[in-house]
């Protein structure tokens, strides 16, 4: 055997036994008479000792090691003199007798250490180095005992996990596809899943009501700190069920997860319709860790002869609970963040309620001081406090004060990573309109059910219907999101035809789900999690990246193993693509 024991679990219990450990080099360290070597694998760090008094040659020999040397050695399990609490094996050392050297290796590019010297696109290239730090090992550990947790409380709810395809075929909804050749099938392409949604609604026509899949899915869309081209959900699907029982049963995962994963006892779950989520906080993905709510001012700013307010279509503000301390230079850096093109507004008005009860506002020359007392009630202000006031289109300045209320957050301190906040958001609008192509495109997918109060609304104004879906909320960011399906095929067809289908283009890309519903398709819905941004979310990390094992770059890379890359023209002429010169 290579090793009778790893490196994390041995402790004075073990005292006197003789044991085989294997594993990396952490660190060594030589102090004349003595050598000690830290070996490390993934279960944890073991201290090694070496005597010059007692075996020269053997002393010798662990001084020629070095980082990263993958070595294995037997000793005596003995007590440490100098105990480190820090780690689980720090009563202990090996006090070796025998070392062997399995293999060399050149010096690391950086630290392997928990606060190493890599910069990302360094340690991106040498992934596999970067995976032995114990940050990241922690992260995988963390990932497997969620998806664990996740498959026992599921099947404890009767699911059935089932695999579906990965070679589909390619829909115009949605964000871009990725798409595969076929080889035997010349001009034609498969594509890869950006979610299994119409295969889980086939199974729930198929008679199995309770279908998960934890499921690798694929967008080609730009990629930022939470998106991955490939990224993984918990995929699920319920039939014979009403909205409110897909949220109690996820409610009850996500609370199985954080009782059972992070010992957290994670308390209620609220729900907030989509408008008023918009309305206030300019966010269909509020963060309800904190207050700050939008308070509209039209009635009381407009009218007053200031042509930013009065021009506007709304007058918003949030009231910075004290700050009114807040000095010229810290008001002109929040003026110069919402001016960022990533924010988009052209200024800010603010008004402070001074400790000794006097209001002083940027805008004095418009407003009296019985003016600014109406904002301040608005507020519900006291002295102290800080208004913080944007102006313009409506849907554009709800989304820059939300952007303003979170960097507020920030600097307040009122985002902290180990406070948990959950929120369902529902009644989402079914339809969205879009300029660029003139016309509405389903706001999660084709398949989402209207309200049926809302039905009628469909052919005069379909901009209103709501639609019987929800979004999982935690700390403002979208965890999860589903919906209750249409399960049949006259309002499927009305559907498509909103979205502008023709019937034939509706049954090229459709007709097998069309024909399905024919055959009794019960009611059914469900919902997605992004179990990337869930294992994020408990590692209190902001980026997906860490707790993925192998991720892709910002532009969609990999450059440890450099893809995407270039193919033999043999392949692209077995595969009927014309290389360009």
């Amino acid at each position: 055997m290579h090793r009778t024991n790893t490196c994390g679990e041995l402790n004075l219990n073990d005292l006197g036994k003789e044991v085989i450990l294997a594993g990396w080099v952490q660190k060594s360290r030589d102090l004349g008479g003595m050598t000690f070597i830290d070996v490390r694998d993934r279960y944890g760090i073991t201290q090694l000792v070496f005597n010059m008094d007692e075996d020269k040659d053997l002393c010798a020999q662990a001084r020629e090691i070095s980082r990263e040397y993958v070595i294995k050695v037997t000793g005596k399990v003995v007590e440490r003199s100098n105990k480190n609490p820090k780690i689980p094996t720090g009563e202990i050392e090996l006090k070796v007798s025998a070392l062997e050297v399995l293999n060399a290796a050149k010096l690391p590019p950086f630290l392997i250490e928990d606060e190493t010297d890599g910069g990302d696109d360094l340690r991106m290239k040498y992934r596999y180095l970067d995976l032995r730090r114990a940050p990241l090992r922690n992260n995988m550990i963390l990932r497997h005992k969620m998806a664990q947790e996740i498959r026992k409380y599921l099947d404890n709810q009767n699911f059935l996990e089932v695999e579906t395809p990965v070679l589909i075929k390619s829909t115009p909804e949605g964000a871009r596809d990725f798409v595969v050749p076929s080889r035997m099938n010349p001009g034609e392409f498969y594509a890869l899943p950006q979610s299994p949604q119409t295969f889980k609604q086939l199974l729930m026509v198929s008679g199995f009501d309770r279908y998960f899949q934890i499921v690798k899915c694929f967008r080609d869309e730009d990629l930022r700190a939470d998106r991955q081209p490939e990224f993984t959900q918990i995929d699920c699907e319920m039939a014979f069920i009403e909205q409110e029982d897909i949220l109690n049963l996820f409610e009850g995962l996500t609370t199985h997860l954080f009782k059972n994963v992070k010992g957290i006892e994670i308390g209620d779950f609220p729900r907030m319709s989509y408008a008023d989520a918009m309305r206030l906080y300019g966010s269909d993905k509020p963060d309800t860790r904190f207050g700050m709510q939008f308070v509209e001012l039209n009635e009381l700013a407009k009218g007053k002869g200031f042509p930013v307010f009065d021009g506007a279509e709304l007058v918003v503000g949030i009231n910075a609970k004290g700050c009114a301390h807040y000095t010229r230079k810290q008001l002109d850096e929040l003026t110069d963040f919402i001016k960022r093109p990533q924010v988009g507004a052209t200024g800010m008005v603010y008004c402070r309620f001074n400790a000794d009860g006097t209001l002083k506002s940027s805008v004095d020359k418009f407003y009296n001081e019985e003016d600014l007392k109406a904002w301040s009630a608005a507020f519900n202000g006291e002295p102290g406090d800080l208004f913080l006031i944007l102006s313009g289109n409506a849907d554009k300045v709800r989304k820059q004060l939300n952007e303003l209320r979170l960097e507020m957050g920030n600097r307040l301190g009122l985002r902290d990573k180990n406070k948990f906040a959950p929120l369902w958001v529902i009644d989402f609008p079914l339809l969205e309109w879009d300029e660029e192509s003139g016309r509405y495109h389903a706001m999660h997918h084709p398949f989402t059910s209207p309200k049926p109060e809302d039905i009628s609304l469909l052919d005069t104004n379909p901009g209103e219907v709501r639609a019987n879906a929800y979004d999982l909320v935690i700390n403002g960011t979208e965890i999860g999101g589903g919906s209750i399906r249409i399960h049949d095929r006259t309002l499927q067809s009305l559907m498509f035809k909103h979205l502008g289908f023709s019937k034939d283009e509706a049954q090229k890309q459709f007709g097998f789900l069309l024909d399905a519903f024919e055959y009794g398709a019960p009611p059914h819905g469900g919902i997605a999690f992004g179990f990337d941004r869930l294992v994020s979310i408990f590692s209190g990390l902001d980026s997906i990246r860490d707790v993925i094992a192998f991720p892709k770059n910002n532009s969609g890379r990999d450059v440890m193993i450099d893809s995407p890359s270039t193919i033999a023209d043999n392949q692209m002429k077995e595969l009927h693509i014309k290389t360009t010169v």
